[in-house]
């Protein structure tokens, strides 16, 4: 048997273990992982020098804009920030122009990325209107369901609790998982519309209106709708410390309820917020210390399922708006996400084996993304080769999005992603990028 490629000298992150080993790869798949003298002949080896070799990374929320926000980012550019991220499947959020939310929309999202991403993509859909519809959306192969809370994106209507717990019971005969935004979003609006009145235009008041209380009560009332009708459901960008332990209330009666959070809510507080200003204004907005301490002792603890990006590429313009309710909330997150994170584990704050369950492992189980998640024979050859010891800043105005800006500009780092393999072929190396525009796939749910 012959390989079409080789990584010898490579250190690999296998079975809660990192062992020194080779990989062999054919046709886009992991053929075998031992001693570089049991090998098979390949066409071509590429020596890793004991670089790590992590599992292909995923990133389960993303928006890749594109169609018609496509001039604030597109397929390549955002699946080219991904590559260089270390991070080799994405999972695309609906609402896009046009909302993904039917057959016709989602198929010609996925026809169009076919052509042009560099990473696996795979996409949601927001809620029709016509529930009978989710049926073929299902076919068609959405990865899952999305659901804004804050606004209607579409076509449920997210005020009214027997659509919400009708489209539940649809979700849980289909057996799919819907991911939702969390925040209520009538409570939001009233706060919003009051502190308007007062002509209040600062950061203040945006985190006012975006309070703790609105997270945890969309938290509250989805548990209550997805248990009545007895479906899995994923809590988005969770920020608060009392959303966090609802969750694991629930969690511990045997709920199928999982949550991820985002680097900017690890990462930045309110303070930092008040310093960069629009920049960094997300929602939920990055909260006080406390809550971020609350984050990371989740994801010690196993509470947290999963570290996502939330990548949400604007213009410069759109940041910069002459008021707090007109600018563009949302970071460009897939560049900066790992970096940041293998800062941690050098500073011993997280372990390397946290970023591969959090980023690799549960994403897999969670979304049913079959053959990822996990080095081993068989596998799809989606590989993350990260340098511990590589140091650096963050320079925003190198990265690949058309979003080169970040809040973390000028971070220090230690540790990033050197080379990124998407199902077999090197797409990154050393920061640039090599593949082809069409070497991801799309990904359906099966």
């Amino acid at each position: 048997m012959r390989a079409d490629l080789i990584l010898s000298n490579a250190k690999a992150y296998i079975d809660d273990a990192i062992v020194d080993c080779s990989v062999a790869i054919n046709n886009g798949k992991i053929t075998k992982i031992g001693r570089e003298a049991h090998m098979p002949k390949a066409g071509k080896v590429i020596n890793l020098k004991g670089l790590l070799v992590l599992p292909g990374l995923i990133d389960v929320h993303v928006h890749l804009r594109d169609e018609g926000k496509a001039y604030k980012e597109d397929f390549y550019s955002s699946t080219a920030a991904a590559a260089a991220g270390g991070i080799t499947t994405v999972l695309d959020m609906p609402n896009n122009e046009p909302v993904t939310m039917s057959v016709e929309t989602l198929r010609a999202r996925m026809e169009r990325a076919e052509k042009t991403v560099l990473v696996n993509v795979g996409f949601y859909s927001e809620f029709p209107r016509n529930l009978s519809e989710m049926r073929g959306i299902v076919d068609a192969g959405a990865v899952a369901f999305k659901l804004f809370m804050i606004e209607q994106v579409g076509g449920l209507n997210v005020r009214d609790d027997s659509s919400l717990l009708e489209a539940f019971k649809v979700l849980s005969r289909l057996d799919m998982l819907v991911a939702v935004h969390a925040e209520d979003g009538a409570m939001v609006k009233a706060v919003e519309d009051e502190l308007k009145q007062k002509n209040r235009n600062d950061i203040e008041a945006f985190l006012e209106a975006h309070s703790e209380n609105a997270e945890t009560s969309a938290i509250k009332r989805l548990l209550a709708t997805a248990k009545s009708a007895r479906n899995k459901i994923h809590f988005c960008h969770v920020s608060t410390k009392s959303g966090l332990e609802v969750i694991r209330e629930e969690k511990r009666s045997k709920m199928p309820v999982t949550c991820e959070v985002t680097p900017h809510h690890l990462f930045l507080s309110v303070e930092n917020l008040k310093n960069v200003g629009a920049m960094a204004l997300t929602v939920p907005p990055v909260r006080e210390e406390h809550h971020a301490k609350a984050l990371w002792t989740g994801i010690k603890e196993g509470l947290v399922d999963v570290i996502a990006s939330d990548h949400a590429p604007h213009t410069f313009e759109e940041k910069m708006a002459n008021t707090v309710w007109n600018v563009k909330t949302g970071i460009a997150g897939l560049e900066t996400t790992l970096p940041l994170l293998l800062t941690e584990v050098n500073c011993g704050n997280l372990l390397l084996a946290d970023i591969v369950r959090l980023m690799a492992e549960k994403p897999a189980k969670i979304f049913s993304l079959k053959e990822r998640g996990f080095l081993s024979e068989g596998n799809n050859a989606d590989l993350t080769v990260i340098d511990l010891k590589r140091r650096g800043k963050i320079d925003a105005s190198k990265f690949y999005s058309k979003a080169k800006f970040s809040p973390f500009d000028g971070w220090q780092f230690e540790g990033k992603p050197v080379k990124t393999f998407v199902n077999g072929e090197l797409v990154m190396d050393e920061g640039e990028i090599v593949g082809k525009a069409g070497v991801g796939r799309v990904l359906r749910r099966e």
